[in-house]
């Protein structure tokens, strides 16, 4: 007796004792899940390149703005956004932030609310008192502006926005970059609202912070009324994401499920298996939130995409054990029904372990990934793979066994007939052998060709990354009709996070690229090196440009003309310092340094470390345009700092989150890559030693991996055709569909072997194989692809690109599988010599 068939007789002999051990391993695996950290959290990516580790050190050497603070930024735009109205709705505005306790508690302490409204107010009340004096209270502004005529308020503006003017505050940062200087009017305009996060026991925004935001977008909506105005903060972003999220799955969940029990309806045509085969399903997510628990991983973004794989998995071993012990009742009709399933297990059993091994290889591979998350994702996807076997490989055979005969003695017999038998079903995937029969070459080379094609094409996939692409969009006009009850909120946050990238210098960390020079930084001509690089910025598309046409930069030049302005000192010795005349001192810069840091030590801490009374390094940061892609900024702003390096010795990082993020993008690309190269390898080995020690040939491995192959570069074209980027999130459903694919190709490959060497002839075995085993991967196929292709109606992105490309994945490899394997496996018989050409 084979291995195969040993197990498949203690598995039908001891049903019940197998049942039982199961299901009590269940509970103790299942135990685990009710340790998961509910909550869904971003996946941390992160690098050790030197880029990552100059970001490090800034973070830690200096203190960059912005620590401990979150922004909410509320835009106000239309025709003219600088009338006497509209300044003083966002003053007015900012006291009933201040007024409003749930708010006020979140705001930071010094200068919590910034605007041109501000800068306009404070000007009009200095020169109405002429000039001096503190600052002028919130109150103070809106008395001084209430006071004064429409045409009083645009001469103040017109002062205020003077390019030659020294005007106290910074407008131009606050203005929409198509203000033309000099106007008194302007299409938009930002008002800054800081928030304290120091209390933040995480990364996220603490619950209060969000609340507030919230607030805050309510708020505006009331107070702005004589133009248009949207509130942008991270935490309504993550609000209305989730949102949307939860709103999308309302509507597509069931759809999805109806789907789904639909074509299982149809494959099974008995709803007890079916609600069998749903059971198997919701045992191994319960393992796999298990596994979560007891290995301490919380659920983040990237492993929702396990849950699928899982889902689509168990679906089709359920079937693939049910069709087959069908099958095997309707060969032999005298068969028991414990029989039958002995029968039957053991021809379908070594295709479900050896696709459980192939595919979980295939994701445990990412085990070895430097990077947390695809480390986790791997081992999660691995475990639940393995949970799979476990719970359709011993437990669903034994249980349907049980209630099969228990269903007999009370009268309600199961249906015995398999599905792909039947007239219609049988001729649609009878295509794949007569095509084998007529013209297995050109099968070939047409899958070849387009595989080729996809190839190449996969060269011209968008690696870069843009997050306003992950953020939900407005819902199409015939979600209109559905039920009130279903009907999606309307959402703007991607028009709105597209419109400040447009139209405003962000000052975001995210839309920054940072220096780092190291080095000797005190000696003469190291300003000078920095001035070339602020000039080398100019030339980039990725440095913004603000209304006035300067770029927004932050750097020791910066920080000295800023002190200097302010301190007569340090004006002077700059004067003697700049040998050229170009206002960047060339010598004595340790003495500039050390009085910079006497007359306002936070400005110098935030541009120049010094260490132990040493100068160890410099900082400049930029503001980049929102529109311009991370690869475009890498690369230019590494250009930049080449060009600060060039004839001297200091050394300069490029760094910053655009280029963290892309270097994090080009790494996992490689990881991802060099984990498919390898689990290629792997899978190839074990399926060669497989089909070696089976059937004595190891070629076979080959044959039935290569179908695979062909249908990745399928999926690689369409998403060049459909101009999707290759991600992380799309590289890991690409990786589903190897996973299924595999699963798919070695249950053809291993049902036409037996079917051959059971004495039929190439074609016939072929298509014995199709309408068998062909016929549960159908059904699979249809129910994995359908509910997972609902997604394409989801208000987020990214669900949408999910569902679209794992329903494509997962049909090219059911097309790969029943229509070009069929042909590889004719022509594979005549080369390899074990079989006999047709005739």
């Amino acid at each position: 007796m084979k291995l195969a068939e040993r197990y498949a007789a203690v598995v039908t002999d001891h049903s019940k004792l197998v049942i039982a051990a199961v299901l009590v391993l269940s509970l103790v695996v299942g135990a685990g899940a009710g340790s998961v950290d509910g909550g869904l959290t971003i996946a941390g990516f992160s690098s050790d390149s030197p880029e990552a580790a100059a970001l490090d050190d800034i973070e830690r050497n200096f203190s960059v703005a912005g620590e401990n603070t979150t922004t909410a930024q509320v835009v106000v735009r239309g025709e003219n956004v600088l009338t006497k109205e509209s300044l003083l709705e966002t003053l007015r505005l900012q006291r009933a932030i201040r007024a409003d306790d749930s708010i006020n508690a979140t705001l930071r302490a010094e200068q919590p609310t910034v605007g041109v409204s501000n800068v306009v107010a404070t000007a009009a009340y200095y020169e109405s008192r002429g000039g001096g004096g503190p600052p002028p209270s919130l109150g103070a502004q809106i008395d001084q502006l209430e006071s004064m005529s429409a045409a009083e308020v645009e001469s103040t503006v017109d002062r205020v926005l003077d390019p030659e003017a020294d005007t106290r505050g910074d407008p131009y940062a606050l203005l929409s970059t198509a203000y033309e200087p000099g106007s008194t009017s302007a299409p938009a305009r930002i008002l800054l609202v800081y928030q304290d996060t120091s209390g933040a026991a995480t990364d996220s925004l603490p619950a209060e912070v969000t609340d507030a935001q919230l607030e805050l977008q309510a708020l505006a909506a009331e107070e702005i009324t004589s133009t248009e105005q949207f509130t942008f903060a991270p935490g309504i972003v993550d609000e209305e994401s989730g949102q949307a999220t939860g709103e999308s799955f309302a509507i597509i969940s069931p759809v999805a499920l109806l789907l789904i029990l639909a074509v299982l309806g149809i494959a099974y045509r008995d709803a007890v298996d079916v609600l069998l085969g749903l059971l198997g399903v919701a045992l191994v997510l319960v393992w796999m939130a298990g596994f979560l628990g007891w290995a301490g991983i919380g659920i983040t973004q990237i492993l929702i995409a396990v849950p699928f794989l899982l889902i689509g998995l168990s679906i089709d071993y359920a079937l693939h054990v049910v069709m087959r012990y069908r099958e095997a009742g309707v060969d032999d009709p005298s068969l028991a029904p414990r029989a039958a399933m002995r029968r039957g297990l053991a021809g379908v059993v070594v295709a479900i372990g050896a696709a459980t091994f192939t595919t979980a290889v295939g994701f445990l591979s990412n085990a070895v990934s430097p990077i947390v998350s695809i480390r986790e994702f791997g081992l999660v996807s691995g475990f639940g793979i393995a949970a799979a076997f476990v719970v359709f490989g011993l437990l669903f055979p034994a249980l349907k066994l049980e209630i099969d005969g228990l269903r007999e003695r009370v009268g309600w017999p199961p249906n015995r007939s398999p599905f792909g038998r039947g007239e219609r079903v049988g001729r649609l995937l009878r295509v794949g052998p007569e095509l084998a029969r007529r013209a297995p070459y050109v099968v070939l080379a047409v899958a070849v060709v387009l595989a080729a094609g996809g190839g190449v094409a996969a060269t011209g996939i968008d690696t870069t990354l843009d997050q306003t692409a992950f953020l939900p969009q407005d819902s199409p006009d015939w979600m209109n009709v559905l039920p009130a009850a279903l009907q999606p909120s309307d959402y703007d946050l991607r028009a709105n996070a597209e419109y400040l990238n447009e139209n405003f210098v962000q000052s975001r960390g995210d839309s920054r690229a940072e220096f780092l020079i190291r080095g000797p930084v005190a000696d003469p001509g190291t300003l000078d090196a920095l001035a070339n690089g602020r000039d080398a910025l100019r030339g980039t598309e990725s440095a913004a440009v603000r209304a006035d046409g300067s770029l927004q930069v932050t750097g020791p030049i910066e920080t000295i003309e800023a002190v200097a302005a302010e301190n007569d000192t340090v004006a002077a010795m700059v004067d003697d310092a700049d040998t050229d005349g170009d206002g960047v001192p060339d010598e004595n810069l340790a003495a500039i340094y050390d009085a910079v840091y006497d007359a306002n030590p936070d400005a110098a801490a935030a541009t120049i470390h010094r260490e132990e009374g040493e100068y160890r390094s410099l900082r400049v940061s930029v503001a980049l345009t929102g529109t311009t892609n991370t690869r475009t900024i890498t690369e230019e702003m590494r250009g930049v700092a080449t060009e600060m390096e060039s004839g001297s010795s200091l050394d300069v990082v490029a760094t910053g989150s655009p280029i963290t993020t892309e270097l994090v993008q080009r790494s996992l690309l490689r990881t991802l890559v060099e984990g498919f190269l390898i689990t290629f390898g792997v899978i190839l080995a074990f399926l060669a030693i497989i089909f070696r020690l089976r059937y004595g040939s190891a070629t076979l491995g080959a044959v039935v991996l290569f179908p695979v192959v062909l249908a990745q570069a399928w999926l690689f074209g369409t998403m060049y055709l459909a101009d999707l980027a290759f991600t992380t999130e799309t590289a890991i459903i690409a990786a589903i569909g190897i996973g299924i694919g595999v699963d798919y190709a070695i249950h053809i490959g291993e049902r036409f072997v037996e079917e051959r060497d059971g004495g039929r002839e190439p074609i016939a075995a072929l298509t014995r194989t199709v309408q068998g085993t062909g016929g549960a991967l159908l059904a699979s196929a249809a129910t994995t692809a359908a509910g997972f292709g609902v997604l394409v109606l989801a208000l987020v992105p990214s669900l949408q690109r999910f569902g679209f490309i794992t329903a494509v994945a997962i049909t090219y490899a059911f097309l790969a599988s029943v229509l070009v394997l069929p042909s590889l496996l004719t022509v594979w018989g005549r080369f390899d010599g074990s079989v006999e050409s047709s005739p």
